[in-house]
């Protein structure tokens, strides 16, 4: 079954009014220390997009493969200009058009484990009838390829892949043309672990950042074009804003709890995702000056489905998912 992802979801999610739980979106704070970041705009030193000029020859991007690629203003309204990639065809010889930004510094930092990659994304449907794949990788300073979240534009789905060879897999959720998402990466290097959120819902549970013993840090997270049919390109391209890498000021990747229903008892039914190996507590509150914890699990695969057996006691449950000690 596939779930489709839609346009900013909200922070909150309720169910009858009574029933609300966090859904965990970090931003940047005090401590967190940015990497690297840009919105291509002109004040930072990109060019104008009418002058045409592809995204490798601006601010130390570069390239593999060929096609379209470079600077378009105002497709996000209110955002300035945009990157894309896609949309001219590449030369017949090239499968892939790569493009990305190598960080100054290689991540993690002292003290810092955790580092999110942060992008505003859109991808754009083809009018051609050829459909291709838009991928986002990360590689470390050894030029190895750790994993990949892969949009698949033929079948509208979102797959990703270790570095185990073992191939793509399917997430079980699907995205919608011409929305806006923002994507984030989260990825502790200390315990070699890794999650992506869209619009804040977790598409990729807690997963190895590498399967081979490869070297845990961060050289650059690439944007890739996929053409899926050599020397038949769709016009179809990836857009992308606002894009990010943020050492973290935490320890671990911040669990995200979901509201997943109400089974025929009238008992609320959550969703946890964390890291695996992590203990985790799940707390509930009426007036969020009392919690009680309800439970406490260690995620063997970097989820726990939980149902509040209490819930029809309270006339609204507040919920919370925290880390805690063995």
């Amino acid at each position: 079954m596939r779930r489709v992802l839609r346009l900013f979801s909200l922070c909150f999610a309720m169910i009858g009014q009574s029933i609300f739980a966090q859904s965990t979106s970090h931003g940047v704070g005090t401590g967190d220390v940015v990497v690297y970041a840009t919105g291509f705009e002109v004040a930072e030193g990109y060019s104008h997009a009418d002058e045409g000029v592809p995204l490798w020859e601006e601010d130390g991007w570069l390239a593999e493969g060929s096609g379209g690629c470079g600077l378009v203003e105002d497709f996000f309204p209110g955002y300035g200009q945009q990157a894309y990639l896609g949309y001219s065809p590449p030369a017949y010889k090239d499968e892939f058009l790569t493009v990305w930004r190598p960080f100054d510094v290689a991540p993690p930092l002292p003290g810092r484990p955790v580092v999110m990659f942060e992008v505003l994304m859109q991808v754009v449907d083809s009018t051609n009838h050829e459909y291709d794949d838009f991928r986002w990788s990360a590689y470390n300073t050894d030029g190895q390829r750790l994993f990949t979240l892969d949009f698949d534009n033929s079948r509208a789905e979102i797959f990703y892949a270790l570095d185990d060879n073992a191939g793509f897999k399917f997430t079980g959720f699907g995205f919608d043309n011409d929305a806006l998402y923002q994507l984030q990466i989260m990825m502790n290097f200390e315990r070699n672990n890794w999650m992506a959120l869209l619009n804040g819902q977790v598409v990729v549970d807690s997963q190895p950042i590498t399967t081979t013993g490869a070297r845990l840090d961060l050289s650059d997270v690439d944007a890739v074009w996929a053409i899926r049919q050599k020397g038949a390109a769709g016009d179809n391209y990836l857009l992308f804003d606002e894009y990010r890498v943020t050492a973290l000021s935490l320890p671990t990747i911040p669990p995200v709890l979901e509201i997943v229903g109400i089974d025929s008892q009238g008992q609320f039914e959550l969703l946890l995702h964390g890291e695996r190996g992590l203990k985790y507590a799940i707390d509930v509150t009426e007036d969020f000056v009392k919690w009680d914890s309800l439970a406490t699990n260690t995620l063997a695969d970097g989820t726990w489905l939980f149902t509040d057996t209490t819930s029809p006691s309270y006339q609204k449950s507040f919920y919370r998912a925290r880390q805690v000690s063995d």
